[in-house]
């Protein structure tokens, strides 16, 4: 009888792992960076090689960074999104093109509209390690102080930018 209490248990043990693990929504990763200090770069912007963008610039104001590219299937799903977010003015949304061409990601933006106030040219993808990306599209809600209070994986939606970036920007230019 005793050898087959453990079978069943370590049988039951794993159910209840996948149990757990099957109820978990896997754009709601944890990420170490929140509570953090995001980051620093300093970047080329993508549209004028000769300028650079850094988180510095917009410390005292609640700001997205989107991290993006032109071969990104996914980022073309969200860009009419992130158009109409823009277009709102709630807060601004800084790009951070990663691992892409300069002129690909130009002409992406030509071609699709342009919801980003700069976008950060990030041909390596250094500072997308950095940050914990992993895959495109991921955005960062970061905080008056420069702090990281959220990380969405995947492409936003409305209801995303409706039930959680909304009510945290909102809780944060408060604060």
């Amino acid at each position: 009888m005793k050898r087959f209490l453990l079978p069943l248990g370590i049988f039951v043990l794993i159910l209840l792992f996948l149990g757990i693990g099957l109820r978990l929504n896997p754009r709601e990763i944890p990420s170490p960076f929140i509570g953090k200090p995001a980051p620093m770069f300093s970047l080329p912007q993508l549209a004028d090689a000769d300028r650079r963008i850094s988180p510095a610039d917009m410390r005292g104001q609640v700001w997205l960074l989107n991290v993006w590219a032109s071969w990104c299937v996914s980022c073309r799903e969200e860009h009419p999104v992130l158009m109409q977010f823009a277009a709102t003015a709630a807060v601004p949304i800084i790009g951070l093109n990663y691992k892409d061409g300069r002129a690909d990601g130009n002409a992406w933006l030509d071609k699709f509209g342009n919801p980003y106030k700069s976008s950060a040219f990030d041909a390596e993808g250094r500072v997308g390690i950095d940050y914990g990306v992993y895959g495109v599209p991921e955005t960062f809600v970061i905080d008056k102080s420069g702090v990281i209070r959220l990380k969405f994986i995947g492409p936003l939606t409305r209801e995303a930018i409706q039930n959680k970036l909304l009510p945290l920007i909102k809780e944060l230019n408060r604060a």
